[in-house]
């Protein structure tokens, strides 16, 4: 690094600072009028900085959000879900792009952005007042996006982090059918019993359910091969892996060998709408979509297909399945995110620790008892 002068076009004697970036490219900054104001802005915006972790490439200050976009949401194909791929590119075309695309990263302050967060939760965008999902997805969005510029040395720190969120509401308790309940959805469900009886006993979601083909299902273990799931995006389908991108094999009860059409070609699909091709996923508890007549005429509460999930948890837990089991059939993770997922399932467990122990407990104190009117009846 060092301090040169040079002429301007009108003659002057000018100072410019030759210096190494961090990606350890050469460049410049010219303008200074003293030399002193050059070795100044050296040692504090170069030297200091670097050391401090907080320098900034000023040989280009206008570079603005929208030139980040495209090298960060090709990164985020790589390694995401399209359903929740298609969740970041709305949130950016909705929320973000609109907004910030056109500003330079450089002017981008913390005051501006939590203004913007609180327009998104009071519904300025479009009269609608947004949930605290909504402006927490958008926001990750403007944040991640400003990351990037922190780490390509074109912001000293990242202004969107350290400002006021919406807390995301504590989950509901889960919904859990009975065993006669299920049973009365399922016939309730016509041509879908079969993919209800199977959803609401292994605990498959609905994308590995109807990504199934004939020759995934092995009857004479009563296995299923679960390596693919197909997504609903919008109103297309994406075939890829499942959430976790975990293969993995689940049992289902043998008394579905009498509802399952395995007598169809091993490629084709296990469950199939009248064009042979993916069914779509029904609406949700409020929509007038099959399932939910299914439930209004079975008498239970409107859910949603995912419901059907839960159900199945909760019914393996009565069997007397352990954690681990539960995990392995459902493709969670880990153990603890299932124990999290559903530690009301768990609560009678709690009750059995407190009998073994109140037994164990009362044992101890009979001996004791016992023991000490032997003592007295040898005195």
């Amino acid at each position: 690094m060092s301090v040169e002068a040079y002429k301007n076009t009108e003659g002057r004697t000018m100072y410019s600072v030759r210096y190494i970036k961090p990606d350890g490219k050469r460049t410049r900054r010219r303008g200074f009028k003293l030399r002193r104001d050059a070795v100044l802005w050296e040692a504090q915006h170069v030297t200091q900085a670097k050391a401090a972790g907080t320098f900034v490439d000023t040989s280009n200050l206008n570079v603005t959000v929208s030139a980040l976009f495209d090298s960060w949401i090709a990164r985020k194909k790589m390694s995401i879900k399209p359903s929740y791929l298609d969740d970041l590119e709305q949130a950016w075309e909705k929320y973000v792009r609109p907004v910030w695309a056109g500003v330079p990263l450089t002017k981008i302050n913390q005051p501006a952005v939590q203004a913007w967060v609180l327009s998104i939760s009071n519904g300025e965008f479009d009269g609608k007042k947004k949930s605290p999902s909504v402006v927490l997805r958008a926001h990750g969005v403007l944040a991640s996006l400003l990351d990037d510029g922190v780490k390509a040395h074109k912001l000293a720190f990242n202004p969107a982090r350290g400002i006021e969120l919406p807390r995301k509401p504590r989950k509901t308790k889960h919904e859990y059918l009975s065993m006669e309940q299920l049973l009365a959805v399922a016939e309730a469900s016509g041509v879908y019993k079969p993919l209800v009886l199977l959803l609401g006993l292994t605990g498959l979601r609905w994308g590995e359910a109807v990504g199934l083909l004939v020759k995934d299902v092995h009857p004479d273990k009563h296995r299923i091969d679960v390596y693919k799931s197909a997504t609903q995006v919008g109103s297309r389908i994406v075939v890829g892996t499942p959430k976790t991108h975990e293969i993995r094999t689940v049992m289902y009860p043998s008394a579905l060998d009498k509802v399952l059409d395995l007598d169809k070609p091993g490629n084709a699909l296990l469950f199939e709408n009248q064009r042979g091709g993916y069914l779509k996923h029904p609406k949700a508890r409020t929509g007038g979509s099959w399932f939910a007549k299914a439930c209004d005429a079975a008498g239970v509460p409107r859910m949603t297909i995912h419901d059907l999930r839960h159900t199945a948890a909760s019914l393996m837990v009565a069997s007397g399945a352990n954690v681990k089991v539960v995990q392995r059939q459902l493709g969670h993770a880990s153990a603890s995110m299932t124990l999290d997922v559903y530690a009301d399932l768990f609560d009678d467990d709690l009750d059995t620790v407190r009998e073994r122990l109140d037994s164990q407990l009362f044992g101890h104190i009979l001996d004791t008892f016992s023991g000490k009117l032997m003592q007295k009846s040898d005195k």
